[in-house]
């Protein structure tokens, strides 16, 4: 039988399938190894719990009147390096803000000093606010991203990070890969995370987006993914003139999401961010495939991109989380408090 490390007596609040939230006061909870919880019942369980899982009831730690526990936060697309310029550029649209402001500044990551520095001030102050599980976008540089999930791994974050691949970037030349290179660097990628078998940190296949991949880099990625059963993530139909980008690029295809899925990019491992114009047709590919959408608010509005239907994916099916994509949160107040793993968590 598990060890109980700590125990807390208190409120719990948290949501259900059947609740949007539920509210647990007066309730006892164990923690086992790593935060994982062995137990939620009522506190009048208290004397049987202590006989079942052997602790001393004077070991309980109690909360006050003013705080609860909840579920850790799941953000489920985040840029880690974008941490450093938050709040910059946004006169721009979204390609123009990535050409003067976000592929200028990722490709400084090759510098690991930097990347270590914006990296560990991302993943501390992320799990301040209560983020416990993130879907990390790093750069296109493997021992930099290598160095977040090292980093996120330190501090127990649970998160699927993802070495950026990108073989065409006409606007930023300087910040790309060959085809060649982005292959083999992910290949390389995706063994040395195997070899640091860390217990919530993954490696997670990331083309940044269509535009910035040639139609061989995407087969290969798809085909990278079923070979090694991995998650998915990338961005899709975030701005209008991505899309038409998209239509110039892959002619051949119906629509942007045709172009990921007719490369083993969209599977039931699959989150994609934004989705703000994705017509019903292709929200039915994405319903058939099990694929996930990132619904980032906060983003959209700062560079004005767009606006998700929500109800509408809802209605249709799809499977829909948050995410931050560069913009975090205020830091939470004090009195909040977060298990690392919960089994209450239901995002």
């Amino acid at each position: 039988m598990a060890v109980v490390q700590r125990i807390f007596k208190g409120t719990f609040v948290h949501s259900t399938r059947t609740c949007s939230m539920e509210v647990l006061q007066n309730h006892i909870m164990g923690l086992g190894h790593s935060g994982k919880i062995l137990f939620l019942e009522t506190a009048q369980e208290q004397a049987r719990l202590a006989q079942k899982w052997g602790f001393d009831e004077n070991v309980i730690e109690e909360l006050s009147k003013n705080e609860f526990f909840m579920p850790g936060l799941v953000d489920t697309h985040i840029h880690a390096p974008q941490y450093s310029f938050v709040g910059s550029g946004m006169d721009k649209p979204l390609l123009q803000w990535l050409e003067y402001t976000t592929f200028p500044t990722e490709y400084t990551y090759s510098d690991l000093e930097i990347a270590e520095n914006v990296y560990r001030t991302v993943v501390r102050r992320t799990l301040m606010n209560g983020t416990t599980t993130a879907c990390y976008f790093a750069t296109i540089h493997t021992d930099a991203s290598l160095l977040l999930a090292d980093i996120a791994n330190q501090y127990g974050q649970r998160a699927f990070i993802g070495k950026v691949c990108m073989d065409c970037n006409e606007t930023y030349p300087r910040y790309r890969e060959t085809s060649e290179e982005s292959i083999n660097e992910t290949k390389r990628y995706i063994e040395e995370m195997e070899k640091k078998k860390y217990d919530r940190v993954k490696a997670i296949i990331t083309p940044r987006f269509a535009i910035s991949c040639t139609e061989k880099l995407l087969n290969a990625l798809g085909c990278l993914a079923e070979k090694y059963n991995l998650h998915i993530q990338s961005h899709i139909s975030e701005s209008t003139a991505e899309i038409e980008e998209v239509r110039r690029l892959f002619p051949g295809y119906n629509n942007y999401t045709e172009v990921y899925s007719k490369n083993k990019l969209l599977t039931n491992k699959t989150v994609m961010a934004h989705g703000c114009y994705l017509t019903d047709e292709e929200l039915s590919i994405f319903q058939s495939k099990g694929a996930s959408i990132s619904h980032c608010p906060n983003s959209n509005i700062s560079l004005c991109s767009g606006h998700l239907d929500v109800q509408n994916v809802l209605k249709q099916n799809v499977k829909l989380g948050l995410g931050t994509a560069f913009l975090l949160v205020p830091c939470c107040p004090s009195h909040l408090h977060y298990p690392i793993a919960t089994d209450m968590r239901t995002a």
